[in-house]
């Protein structure tokens, strides 16, 4: 049985707001990613410019890291509050690499190459879903070059998105208690 991500809004979210669709290898390039110094208030991010800091929704762009709520995240979509249903009001923190963000914006191979994000929620909060999930989520040579939506790697992870793999997939839910759904090993980032 596989589990909906619940992630799955943010990168549908960055595919469908008329960013190029992530596709293959996520390497930054000097022109997707420019950030300036770090006494500087702003940075630019694939010709976009962002306040250093966390704006109100909970996002630091410039930082590449959310840190807010099911419902602050829908709102920064420009989506009703309660959109992630029981997960509106569940802590989420979503943190991504300058090739997600070079992938987002060019959507080549090249630009493709690397690129990952990591997302942790938690309902075990008053008023939360009681669910604790966790997700390491990364670029896929297997995943870019199939033309079965249903094909997953043989290494433990599953597809997701086209051109990504699930490696890691795993949490608790208050009825089914913990669960791997995806667990590659080794579960980290490398190529």
């Amino acid at each position: 049985m596989k589990r909906i991500l619940l992630v799955l809004p943010f990168v549908l979210a960055a595919c469908d707001s008329g960013l190029t669709a992530p596709s293959k290898n996520l390497v930054p390039t000097a022109a997707s990613l420019s950030v300036s110094d770090d006494a500087a208030p702003t940075c630019t991010i694939g010709g976009t410019t962002y306040p250093r800091g966390f704006n109100e929704f909970g996002y630091n762009y410039c930082a590449r890291i959310f840190n807010g709520t099911g419902s602050s995240w829908s709102l920064a979509q420009g989506l009703p509050y309660d959109y992630l249903g029981i997960n509106s009001p569940d802590k989420l923190v979503m943190k991504w690499n300058a090739a997600w963000d070079a992938c987002n914006n060019l959507g080549t191979p090249e630009a493709c190459a690397g690129a990952w994000t990591d997302n942790e929620w938690n309902g075990k909060i008053a008023g939360g879903s009681g669910q604790v999930w966790h997700y390491k989520i990364q670029w896929s040579a297997v995943c870019a070059a199939s033309t079965d939506p249903s094909t997953d790697p043989i290494d433990g992870g599953y597809c997701v998105w086209g051109s990504y793999e699930v490696l890691m997939d795993q949490g608790i839910d208050p009825i089914y208690g913990h669960q791997w759904l995806a667990h590659v090993i080794p579960t980290g980032y490398g190529t």
